[in-house]
């Protein structure tokens, strides 16, 4: 398997819809996650303020890398986009909780998103297959 693409988790769905992506995909001793949107009940979270949407896509982070045999702390790199400049303050305080030791390398950006929500995160993580020796 190391020489083989692994897909995580199970399939995406946006209201009952399954999307044409995968969650995540661990190649080598990388795990690449899909950008996350904040969730609730199947549905994009539009309403709630940063934080709250932040707090829920990290939360949703966290249960795809454990699946992949991961954690937060083997995060090496985020990417951000949030539709609001007004917003950085807010995401980056839920965000620095989330890592607060080592943090990893991290883009951000303001731009207008697909979905009608506040903020998308996607995580690059790093974490050594270990040897059936």
């Amino acid at each position: 398997m190391a020489n083989k693409k692994q897909i995580i988790g199970k399939p995406l769905e946006i209201g009952g819809r399954v999307l044409s992506l995968s969650r995540a995909i661990r190649a080598g001793d990388f795990v690449f996650l899909t950008g996350q949107i904040p969730m609730q009940n199947g549905m994009p979270m539009t309403t709630g303020t940063v934080e709250d949407q932040t707090r829920a896509i990290l939360e949703d982070i966290k249960t795809t890398l454990a699946d992949a045999g991961c954690e937060l702390g083997d995060v090496v790199k985020s990417m951000v986009w949030l539709r609001d400049r007004s917003d950085f303050p807010g995401f980056n305080e839920v965000y620095g909780k989330y890592f607060p030791v080592e943090p990893p390398t991290r883009s951000a950006v303001v731009s207008d998103l697909l979905v009608d929500v506040r903020v998308e995160v996607e995580v690059v993580a790093y974490r050594p297959l270990q040897d059936d020796a």
